[in-house]
């Protein structure tokens, strides 16, 4: 058991390695529902277990989530059955790896996050404003990543619109059409037994497509969310060490001091049109698939100063 923990904390203490954190985040709140489910119903307390996931799940009703707004973001965080989860995480997994690769992980993760506030806004508008949802609105409850998984991959799917997933049976079909296809197959249940979810989704949906034609077009509305993640993240990492170096004045044969703390960035500078033509001439050669992590976030920061 203690090797699982140590695999876990491993994974939260890799770079670059938002993606697989975000799906953990979610795995481990659905295994602690899912042990305070079945703990509960042993006790033959359930009432305790609906109690714990109604702070959890967003309400449709208006007043009520008043009382408890932290649910608009916690909700995209929590999964009640086990084959709802495994969609959602890997529908993130296959077009988060795009977004990770060629926006990086911070926009990843402002997408998911922009997303799943998106589809819950969408959610509690609707259920609020439309005489057929107003009459479920009281006993309305919501939870599921479906809505930031939806941002995720329509977000992929606007930025490479033809790059292809070999699907079983199908071969290779453009994301551009599965991404479709799912957001017709979403709408179409907006008034099913799922329509909240269904309708999440669609949210989640239209954030993806406006967030990235606004960055293609040189305007970034995560950035508050960057901002809020930097501030946590400088809150909890260890300050780096300061170096200190020092330099001999052989003409006045005094010692001068100079402090510099160190410091690291991981951002990719946009590059020049001599960096943009070779990394072209590699993808004439080998391909897309060929890039790095690193030349593919050049070639979108060059399209975006081109745009």
């Amino acid at each position: 058991m203690s090797g699982l923990f140590d695999d876990f904390r491993s994974e939260f203490s890799k770079p670059n390695n938002t993606l697989v954190q975000i799906i953990l985040v979610n795995t481990v709140v659905f295994l602690l529902l899912l042990l305070a489910k079945i703990g509960f119903m042993m006790a033959e307390n359930q009432g305790m277990y609906y109690l714990i996931r109604q702070q959890i799940m967003i309400p449709g009703n208006i007043q009520a989530f008043l009382y408890k707004p932290w649910t608009l973001f916690t909700y995209f965080f929590a999964h009640d059955d086990i084959f709802h989860i495994l969609y959602n995480m890997l529908f993130l997994y296959w077009f988060g790896r795009l977004i990770d690769e060629y926006l990086g992980n911070r926009r990843l993760v402002g997408l998911y996050f922009m997303g799943g506030v998106a589809g819950g806004l969408l959610y509690l508008a609707i259920y609020n404003t439309v005489p057929y949802f107003q009459s479920q609105s009281d006993t309305a409850l919501m939870l599921g990543a479906s809505g930031a998984a939806y941002a995720v991959a329509v977000g992929a799917a606007t930025l490479l619109p033809n790059y292809t997933f070999h699907l079983l049976l199908l071969g290779a079909v453009r994301i551009k059409y599965i991404v479709f296809f799912f957001i017709i197959l979403s709408f179409a249940q907006t008034a099913g037994a799922n329509a909240g979810g269904h309708l999440a989704h669609l949210g989640g949906a239209f954030l993806g497509f406006a967030y990235v034609k606004l960055l293609q077009n040189g305007t970034d509305i995560g950035r508050p969310i960057y901002w809020v993640m930097e501030s946590w993240s400088n809150l909890v990492r260890p300050k780096p060490p300061v170096r200190v170096s020092y330099r001999q004045r052989s003409s006045a044969g005094t010692t001068a001091t100079s402090y510099a703390a160190g410091s690291s960035s991981t951002s990719v500078n946009t590059p020049d049109q001599d960096e943009v033509d070779t990394i072209l001439d590699k993808i004439s050669r080998s391909g897309y698939e060929s890039l790095t992590r690193e030349e593919k976030q050049k070639l979108f920061r060059a399209s975006q100063r081109n745009s």
